[in-house]
């Protein structure tokens, strides 16, 4: 009996395991796909512009 209670606990995280990349699968594409990427979008356009050069400008 020993062997059951060994086994269980890397028996159900498998089983977890599993189904959450299947979930993160099954999510992936979609309606929301669209969506996703207009915020990536959006989120990377924001820092794009927040940037400024670092080099300093030379004086004349």
């Amino acid at each position: 009996m020993d062997y059951v209670s060994a086994l269980l606990p890397p028996v159900v995280m498998a089983a977890f395991f599993i189904g959450v990349i299947r979930l993160i699968v099954k999510t992936q594409g979609g309606a929301n796909k669209a969506k996703e990427d207009a915020a990536v979008d959006a989120a990377l356009a924001r820092t794009e512009g927040t940037r400024r050069p670092s080099a300093p400008t030379p004086e004349a």
